[in-house]
């Protein structure tokens, strides 16, 4: 029974199984225009969805830190059942109802139900893994959270096949099945390691407003939130970007559609890659300097006159707008995986999952900021891509000073 009590059976691969599944979130624009054909709603209207799944995402994942610390069983089958229902509910009103009713009951099963199973899952394997690589933490977390990321690699060809062959509302009903199989398996599997007894809560007291008085911890939100706020406001333009940079290259227009599973797979890599770097390095905070001055390099370059909206829309524009969405993922998804270690770094482990709970926090708001943002811009300026750049150009540039003026270094030991 060794086989079946080690670090990888009982921490890395549950966590993928909960982290594949939940991640699948990231597949929205694959059906956001299905969705919105068949129940009879404008795409704006509909997109409101994917806004409140992570609004719920960060906030579940906010106030379920405490119920996580005492109890992960508990916790993963919560995220299951939530998601789960959240996916045949989204599928149910998209098949029986239409116009505002269905719109409501989305919103209700896709935003509401399944976002709380997405923070929830999200949050759950976070410190068994930690516990289990205690030596390796960036490792640990970047090969869950990468799981989170590949999930719309993996599921986006999917999700188009059963579009197709079964229509939408019943690809919703599959993979609700596949997935509660999935998580329950991760449920049922997942397990602190042996002797870990958690501390005492009343000497692990812990309270979410005096923690924004940490300076420390208030750096560390913002600048996640500002990471994955302007994350979101390009990656949710990917196509439109590069349909813009690539106009006039019809030979090159193919590209664009498979560049989102390419930029997906960064995403990942930036997962597994940046945390696992940070295991490495003295001060685990140099990776978030590394991100955004990587991301402040490859906008600005994407700003040089004529290279997004007019340039000559060319091979070598399409791929600057290509290369910008590369680092832009390696840096979205880097900053996730980092977050936990860096946490554990600068607060401890006794009470990581609350903290890390509350930090996601960050992500319900940028979910609602980030590609919102974009869309207020495109409405004012006739789509002019360049007021998006240069927007989220300045919001890197006052993370980078967030980074190193509130979050510094880790004090000595």
């Amino acid at each position: 029974m060794g086989f079946l009590n080690n670090k990888w059976m009982r921490a890395a691969v549950p966590a993928l199984l909960i982290h594949c599944s939940v991640g699948t979130v990231y597949c929205w624009s694959t059906f956001k225009q299905a969705i919105s054909e068949q129940i009879g709603m404008s795409p704006f209207a509909v997109g409101w969805a994917f806004s409140l799944a992570i609004f719920f995402l960060g906030m579940s994942a906010a106030f379920a830190g405490k119920m996580v610390e005492r109890d992960i069983h508990k916790s993963s089958l919560i995220s299951c059942i939530c998601f789960t229902l959240g996916m045949v509910g989204t599928g149910f009103f998209i098949q029986f109802t239409s116009g505002v009713l269905a719109l409501i009951g989305i919103f209700i099963s896709y935003g509401c139900i399944m976002g709380i199973g997405l923070g929830v899952g999200y949050l759950t394997p976070v410190k068994t893994l930690m516990l289990w690589f205690s030596d390796r933490k960036g490792l640990a977390t970047g090969i869950s959270i990468m799981g989170f990321g590949l999930a719309k690699a993996i599921a986006t060809p999917i999700m188009e096949m059963l579009q197709n062959s079964v229509g939408i509302a019943m690809m919703f009903y599959i993979l609700g099945a596949v997935y509660f199989v999935l998580m329950m398996l991760g449920h049922f599997l997942l397990k602190k390691p042996d002797g870990w007894v958690e501390p005492d809560g009343k000497k692990s007291e812990f309270h979410a407003v005096s923690m924004f008085k940490d300076k420390t911890f208030l750096g560390i939100w913002i600048m996640f939130f500002l990471n994955i706020h302007c994350g979101l406001a390009l990656i949710t333009y990917e196509k439109q970007i590069l349909g813009t940079a690539f106009a006039g290259a019809a030979f090159l227009l193919a590209v664009i559609s498979i560049v989102p599973s390419v930029t997906a797979a960064f995403n990942a890599l930036g997962r597994i890659g940046y945390s696992s770097l940070s295991d490495k390095l003295k001060e685990r905070n140099t990776v978030y300097k590394i991100i955004f001055a990587s991301c402040i390099v490859a906008t600005a370059v994407a700003l040089a006159p004529f290279s997004i909206t007019n340039g000559s829309k060319s091979v070598i524009f399409g791929a600057i707008a290509i290369l910008l969405l590369i680092v832009v993922n390696l840096g979205y998804g880097g900053g996730f995986s980092t977050l936990p270690a860096l946490l554990s770094e600068r607060f401890g482990m006794d009470k990581i999952s609350k903290i890390h709970g509350l930090t996601l926090s960050a992500w319900a708001v940028a979910g609602l900021t980030g590609n919102n943002m974009s869309e207020l811009i495109l409405s004012a300026t006739n789509n002019t891509y360049d007021y998006i750049l240069i927007a989220t150009l300045v919001l890197y540039a006052v993370a980078m000073v967030v980074c190193v003026k509130m979050v510094g270094k880790k004090a000595a030991e």
